[in-house]
């Protein structure tokens, strides 16, 4: 890999791989071997969106690597007042070894990789959110010991979130059920990406307007926020048209007895999940946020070391 941009365009091969990195680099973590695999590096970190698990993640990710992170808010920066991104993609590759950026426009972050020379990674997109993914994929395989087969359902929004999961599933051969109100369903491309992705791995994709035939013997069901950055204008308008796709405890009684319950945080209680279910004992959406930065340190050292 030279970038981390979307999982349509990472091999199921390297998603394993990076996983198995974040294995080792969290159980290195947890018993205090130091894995300083990025001495001297330095990653910039360009924000358009605000973020608590982004910036935490990767800023701590580079110290424990040995590097440094640099924090870019786009508005303090020339980018912010109009220099074109390919502009800042040549700047920052004669001063930095890795930029990672959390924005809208995916097209910014094609944009970077395109016109730099160092590693890009995408931290968020109005399109997709592969760094979320790899977190989730990393915790669902600790809590059920493979991937391949396992069915995840996805309640909700078809966002930059459900577009990657889409990516994900499909190319570490899960099975995915996306369910969604008819009005918000997932990117078209992101959709016949995974197709093409499920031919290879063997994955099947259901896509459905119906919350319990996606969670129907689900192992995992996972859900998102209905109001997105940016769209808080919106929101009285989106909870209306979200009605009935509440993960709660009836819903998750549709899922296997086992099934563990995903979501990537910030989590609005009573809105897309009840309090019962993310406070519950199948939530492991506090381990699914701490993944964020094993997985994302993996993505680290591969790229940069």
């Amino acid at each position: 890999m030279k970038h981390f941009i979307s999982l349509f365009d990472v091999s199921e091969a390297e998603i394993l791989g990076l996983l198995d990195a974040a294995d080792r680099l969290k159980a290195q973590l947890k018993s205090g071997v130091p894995h300083a695999l990025l001495p001297g590096k330095t990653l910039a970190m360009v924000f358009s969106k605000s973020s608590t698990r982004t910036r935490v993640s990767f800023e701590v990710g580079m110290y424990q690597l040995g590097g440094h992170a640099l924090f870019l808010n786009a508005n303090d920066i020339q980018l912010g007042r109009g220099e074109p991104v390919a502009d800042t993609a040549r700047v920052l590759s004669r001063m930095v070894d890795g930029i990672m950026i959390r924005t809208y426009s995916h097209q910014d972050v094609l944009d970077l990789a395109r016109f730099g020379s160092i590693p890009v990674i995408n931290g968020l997109t109005d399109l997709h959110h592969p760094c979320q993914i790899l977190a989730d994929l990393m915790t669902v395989r600790e809590q059920k010991g493979s991937l391949r087969g396992l069915r995840l359902a996805y309640i909700g929004d078809g966002n930059n979130v459900a577009n990657s999961l889409l990516h994900g599933c499909a190319r570490v051969g899960m099975e995915i059920a996306v369910a969604t109100p008819a009005k918000f369903a997932c990117n078209p491309s992101s959709i016949s990406e995974a197709r093409e992705a499920a031919v290879i791995s063997g994955s099947r994709i259901l896509l459905t307007n119906d919350p319990r035939e996606a969670a129907e013997n689900a192992d995992v069901v996972y859900t998102d926020t209905w109001v997105s950055m940016g769209q808080e204008a919106e929101k009285a308008s989106r909870v209306a048209q979200f009605s009935g796709f509440e993960v709660d405890s009836g819903l998750m009684a549709l899922a296997r007895r086992d099934a563990v319950f995903l979501h990537c945080l910030p989590a609005y209680r009573g809105y897309e999940v009840s309090a019962e279910v993310i406070d519950g004992p199948r939530s492991f959406v506090f381990d699914q946020a701490e993944n964020r930065l094993h997985a994302q340190k993996a993505v680290l050292a591969t790229l940069m070391a």
